[in-house]
């Protein structure tokens, strides 16, 4: 008989994670699951529940009779993802933790892990494809476009995509929940997480503050004007509304404030009136540390799909230029608040092509 091939699962202990288990050991696999643990500091009930989401993901394991070995990523999380998370904010940039998690941790400690317990291919929860074509690998959109996670796994490569499954990406969410339903799985009624990857949904600016210093400031309009105080450079982003703290009395127009960029060198937060207020608008960004899928760079001058941020339609756009140092994007219409330490992922038709991080908005020339 034809050796059955053996899947690591990533659990998390939610319902995403349990039906991706479930749908494989009935599609005849050999499955085992995984449990990472990969934060310890101040590790509560309250915010950070890798203790109940143990006990849910080995129930899950329980009910549809696979194996599971929990396992600590700790230190790697520290050394390979929280150590930049706090680099980036303390330069003033606005880091996304899910990026890199996924790269260094979910595909890559994550994948030696598995390989190291004989497995063939791994598989996690995310919703997303992997499409083989002429023996290059592909990254696809989920069919649930609301769902869709493919601009979280933009920097992920061959070898690792070669290896990875995703049995959710032909589903819709109600799909999954439904198939948890009927299994009678523990998690089939369990929250999403929201939070920051393995950290939890505690309250950010809080935790912020136990590894960065507050260093309070000005806000300034553009022109000088000083209409309020701020608590840290690092503890805002780009078309922030909610949280500055400036109510009336500063001549304004009445029309809600929003952050519209940093001066580290003195220390300002620069504040603007109105939601397309010009400082808030984009036409074009450079971004560096660029990852391209496929290895190979896509051509200029042609029309695709690009993301600034994950909540976001795809924006037409042209690679205007790709240097050693980063690339050039053009949009068709202006994006907003185009941020810094986020990163612009493009995308033609279907297929994720890679992307890079946004190293600045409106910016011609390569720095």
């Amino acid at each position: 008989m034809k050796k059955k091939q053996r899947v690591v699962v990533g659990m998390s202990g939610g319902v995403d994670s349990s039906v991706a288990a479930l749908l494989l050991k009935e599609q005849g696999y050999e499955v085992i699951g995984l449990f990472m643990k990969n934060w310890e500091d101040d590790d509560d009930n309250e915010y950070c529940s890798s203790r109940q989401d143990l006990i849910d993901a080995v129930s899950v394991a329980d009910r549809i009779g696979i194996e599971i070995e929990a396992v600590n990523f700790s230190k790697e999380y520290k050394e390979r993802v929280f150590a930049h998370f706090l680099a980036e904010y303390q330069a003033g940039r606005t880091p996304n933790p899910d990026i890199l998690c996924n790269s260094e941790i979910k595909f890559r400690a994550f994948l030696d892990h598995a390989l190291g317990l004989g497995a063939d291919k791994i598989a996690t929860g995310h919703y997303a494809q992997v499409r083989e074509v002429d023996g290059l690998y592909q990254l696809l959109r989920a069919e649930d476009g609301g769902k869709d996670q493919s601009y979280f796994l933009y920097r992920l490569d061959q070898q690792q995509l070669s290896r990875t499954l995703f049995p959710l990406g032909t589903l819709l969410k109600r799909e999954v929940r439904e198939i948890a339903r009927k299994a009678g799985l523990p998690t089939s009624e369990k929250k999403d997480s929201t939070g920051i990857c393995f950290i939890g949904e505690r309250p950010f600016r809080e935790f912020l503050q136990r590894y960065l210093p507050i260093q309070p400031g000005e806000m300034q309009t553009p022109e000088g004007r000083v209409v309020g105080r701020h608590q840290g450079l690092m503890y805002y982003t780009l078309g922030q509304r909610h949280g500055l703290g400036i109510g009336g009395g500063h001549g304004d127009s009445g029309e809600p404030w929003f952050v519209a960029g940093k001066d580290m060198a003195r220390n300002v937060l620069v504040v603007v009136q109105g939601h397309n207020h010009p400082l808030l608008l984009s036409d074009r960004l450079w971004a560096e540390n660029l990852h391209w899928i496929s290895g190979s760079v896509p051509r200029t001058h042609w029309v695709y799909g690009a993301k600034t941020r994950y909540r976001q339609a795809d924006a037409p756009c042209e690679i205007e230029s790709i240097t050693a140092h980063g690339c050039e994007i053009r949009f068709a219409q202006p994006q907003w608040a185009v941020t810094p330490g986020q990163s612009v992922v493009v995308y033609e038709s279907n297929v994720c092509l890679g992307g890079g991080i946004i190293a600045c908005p409106d910016r011609s020339v390569s720095p």
